[in-house]
C-alpha cells in the first residue's frame, strides 16, 4: 500500500511539474518567443498593428511587385487605397444604418440611400488626401521592385468632409443631425479602436 501510495505521489509530482513546464512555453511562445524550430517568422514591412485603423486613423496597407519600380510603387498605392476606401465605405454604412435607425425619421429607406451615395462621394474626394506612414521599396532575388505601404486618413477629417457634404444636401439637410451624427461616427471609431 505505501509503495503504491509512493507511485502515485511520484506520478502526480511528475505530472504537475510536466503540465507547468508546458504552461511555461506556451506562455513564453504567446509573449512573442521563439516559433518552433522549422518554422520561421515572417515580418512584413509596413504591417503590423502600428499599422491597424484605430479611433484616430483610417489605415490599410499593401505590395506591389513589377520589374519596374515606379509600377510597383503604383501598384502598392492603389491596392491600399483600394482597401482603404472598402474600409471606410463599410464603416459608414454602419453609421448611416446607426444614425438613422436611432433617428426618428419618416424616411428612412431614402435617407439611407442618400447618406449612403454622399459617403461614395466623400470618400472618392477624400482618397486624394490620404498621407504615407511607411514605404519600403526591394529587390527581389529575381530582378522585380517590390513596394510596401501603408497609408492613413484622418477620422476626424472624413468626418467633417462627411458633415459638409451632408448639411449641403437639400434632401437631408432638414433631417440632419451634426451632433447625433458625430456620436455614431465616434461610436463607430471606437470599435475600431479597440480590435
Amino acid at each position: 500500500m505505501k509503495k503504491y501510495l509512493k507511485v502515485s505521489l511520484f506520478m502526480a509530482l511528475g505530472l504537475a511539474t510536466l503540465q507547468l513546464s508546458s504552461c511555461k512555453n506556451k506562455k513564453k511562445l504567446a509573449d512573442g518567443g521563439k516559433a518552433p524550430i522549422g518554422e520561421v517568422e515572417i515580418t512584413l514591412p509596413c504591417s503590423g498593428v502600428d499599422y491597424f485603423s484605430n479611433d484616430k486613423y483610417f489605415r490599410s496597407n499593401a505590395v506591389g511587385e513589377s520589374i519596374d519600380q515606379m509600377t510597383s510603387k503604383k501598384k502598392s498605392m492603389s491596392n491600399a487605397k483600394a482597401q482603404l476606401a472598402s474600409d471606410i465605405q463599410t464603416t459608414m454604412k454602419v453609421v448611416g444604418d446607426n444614425y438613422v435607425k436611432s433617428s426618428e425619421f419618416n424616411n428612412k429607406e431614402e435617407l439611407l440611400e442618400r447618406f449612403e451615395e454622399n459617403a461614395r462621394t466623400v470618400v472618392n474626394q477624400e482618397l486624394r488626401g490620404v498621407r504615407t506612414i511607411c514605404e519600403k521599396l526591394v529587390k527581389t532575388p529575381e530582378g522585380k521592385y517590390k513596394t510596401y505601404l501603408a497609408i492613413e486618413l484622418s477620422g476626424e477629417e472624413l468626418l467633417n468632409r462627411y458633415s459638409e457634404v451632408l448639411s449641403k444636401d437639400e434632401n437631408l439637410k432638414i433631417d440632419y443631425n451634426y451632433e447625433k451624427f458625430k456620436e455614431t461616427f465616434d461610436a463607430e471609431m471606437e470599435k475600431m479602436g479597440n480590435n
